[in-house]
């Protein structure tokens, strides 16, 4: 835990409850983080040792007042989740995500936000976290497209602050399963890393933007030219994450368009792959820290909520 400025009073708790982490900022009436507390403890450790214990330890490590009200978003809400949070259907304004939290049968004021489904035969999709940070990088009257990278990544396209249609690609997911548990496993040093900069990442991306449909093939094709010698296996995961995002930008290409600005919300080393990689497919990127985005859309709800906690 680390303690910042406490002359403020502490308006709310603003949790972050992720699948495999926790993250909790002590928040005050004026907006700024008077502590944070962080772990592992999240929603797969809670379902055996639950949620209510994890959160009661993270807030004595806040030094949070007992009256404190908590806000919670991301995975602690779904069905396996502390209590479920029921999704709001798009089209959605952001600015009211807020009304529909539910409050959670323990000690305190403790509200879990929604997640957002997209409930269309067509085009089914479900989000649970994202829509919280959407809040906080969008003004009410934004209208554009916002690229969340991940395990799960997700598109959405924003109209005057009102979510209207998104996509989720499973690209991270694809990496880790396809370079570990497939004839991929050979081409793949198992701990390296890509760099935004690195030939092979930005060839094989230009050849997924080019032709996305070939991904199949060119994922064989990457083990095929280790074989017979053409290419060196330290190349083999920058090759597989320009084929696997640049798929996923081709056919976001498609979906949303590239006229329209776009926000990217994205941390360290991915973040920067997907910034090089949609400046090349010719986006007008501006790029936001995930972690402030998270807490800004929280203190935004809360704002909503408890009202009278905050200054104007």
């Amino acid at each position: 835990m680390t303690a910042a400025d406490s002359s403020a009073t502490p308006a709310f708790v603003a949790v972050d409850w992720g699948t495999s982490s926790f993250r909790a900022w002590l928040m005050a009436g004026d907006g700024t983080e008077q502590a944070e507390s962080r772990g592992g403890e999240g929603m797969l450790h809670c379902a055996t040792s639950g949620f209510a214990p994890v959160l009661r330890d993270h807030l004595a490590q806040l030094g949070a007042p007992a009256d404190v009200p908590v806000l919670i978003c991301g995975m602690a809400g779904a069905r396996q989740g502390w209590v479920e949070a029921p999704y709001l259907h798009t089209p959605t304004r952001l600015e009211a995500l807020h009304a529909g939290a539910i409050g959670v049968d323990t000690e305190g004021d403790v509200r879990i936000l929604p997640g957002l489904a997209q409930a269309r035969a067509d085009q089914p999709d479900v989000m649970r976290g994202e829509e919280t940070q959407l809040l906080g990088v969008t003004e009410p009257d934004f209208t554009g497209i916002v690229c969340i990278p991940g395990t799960h990544s997700k598109w959405i396209r924003i109209d005057a602050g009102a979510v209207i249609d998104f996509a989720t690609y499973m690209t991270g997911e694809l990496f880790a399963v396809v370079s570990q548990h497939s004839i991929l496993m050979h081409a793949v040093e198992p701990e390296a890393s890509t760099v935004a900069h690195d030939a092979a990442f930005r060839e094989s991306l230009a050849a997924a933007l080019a032709a996305p449909t070939s991904l199949t093939n060119a994922l064989f094709r990457l083990r095929a030219a280790q074989l017979l010698n053409f290419e060196q296996r330290s190349d083999g995961a920058a090759r597989l994450s320009g084929l696997l995002i640049g798929s996923e930008i081709a056919d976001a290409r498609v979906r949303f368009g590239a006229e329209l600005p776009l926000r990217l919300i994205g941390a360290g080393r991915l973040g920067r792959l997907y910034c090089a990689a949609l400046a090349a497919a010719d986006f007008d990127v501006n790029e936001c820290d995930a972690e402030q985005a998270s807490r800004r859309g929280l203190v935004k709800a809360a704002r909503q909520i408890w009202g009278a906690r905050f200054r104007p």
